[in-house]
């Protein structure tokens, strides 16, 4: 399948992949319809629904344990639901990579958004979780990478941020 510039959850797949995730939790999430379609369609890779954020992070707890690599995939939302849960990664020191879809940015509607929208990095930073972002389509890739790098490398928490520009607008 061929990547345009704006594919960048083809390219969050793609690195995912080069990075040997085979394990990626989510909760449903509409910004990341197209990532969580192509992680169910790759054999390799087993795509677990979640039934809230948090449980992903014991997902990447245990994956490393057992040798594998996983990822999580939520909406700013669930950050607030994680915050207790990021102390096993800061205590325990294995690998977390979350990609966190925003909300209550920019051409938001949802007021009740709006909070946790609006304090995720901070939120995430006084967890001791390193936060990247990424705003533009070019710079997903990039950033998921050295995200992944770090992780994986330092064996630490590290969230990127896919900010509501790149993800659109939504309409109800």
């Amino acid at each position: 399948m061929s990547q345009t510039s704006e594919d960048w959850p083809g390219r969050i797949f793609a690195a995912l992949r080069r990075a040997g995730v085979s394990q990626v939790g989510y909760v449903p999430d509409a910004g990341h319809a197209r990532l969580i379609a192509l992680c169910h369609a790759e054999p390799a890779m087993r795509a677990i629904v979640l039934t809230t954020e948090e449980e992903g992070v014991a997902l990447a707890a245990g994956a490393w344990l057992g040798g594998a690599k996983a990822a999580l995939l939520m909406q700013s939302s669930g950050i607030g639901n994680c915050i207790n849960m990021l102390t096993l990664a800061r205590n325990c020191r294995f690998p977390l990579l979350t990609l966190v879809t925003m909300r209550g940015e920019w051409a938001e509607f949802n007021p009740w958004q709006v909070p946790m929208g609006q304090t995720a990095e901070a939120a995430l930073r006084l967890a001791d979780v390193a936060v990247y972002r990424a705003d533009e389509a070019s710079d997903v890739e990039p950033t998921v990478e050295a995200a992944l790098d770090l992780a994986f490398g330092a064996e630490c928490a590290v969230a990127v941020i896919l900010g509501q520009r790149l993800i659109g607008r939504k309409r109800w």
